[in-house]
């Protein structure tokens, strides 16, 4: 079972999210966070083994989660998941810890895949 949490600022977003990842038998949504202050402070204390990530959000931004979650003992694997796929952004994410970074308008699918492949014992 692979325990997942979702931040991002949209509700629609994490709506859309929730759902398709729980159609997966192995996947478990453990929770999910609207701004960085929330997310690290839940993803502190429900321990998720994934984390989906946007970079914009309210009081913080998703570079700032990504680099504080990463110094937790138990670090989650992270996919940044934006609609701001900009070279700077994918450089300072990766250098930051990510473990993957899709574009949200064309790379739902890979998203998707990973996450099934986590399931499976694998990173896709």
């Amino acid at each position: 079972m692979i325990r997942v949490f979702i931040v991002d600022d949209s509700s629609l977003m994490r709506e859309r999210l929730t759902t398709m990842l729980s159609e997966l038998p192995e996947v478990e949504v453990v929770g999910q966070a609207q701004d960085a202050l929330e997310a690290v402070s839940l993803i502190r204390k429900l321990k998720p083994d994934a984390v989906i990530l946007d970079i914009r959000m309210p009081r913080g931004n998703g570079i700032d989660v990504l680099e504080k979650i990463k110094r937790f003992q138990s670090a989650p694997l992270v996919i940044v998941f934006t609609n701001y796929p900009y070279p700077q952004y994918r450089k300072r994410c990766m250098k930051a810890g990510a473990d993957f970074f899709f574009e949200k308008a064309t790379e739902f699918e890979k998203l998707m895949e990973v996450i099934k492949g986590l399931t499976q014992g694998s990173h896709a």
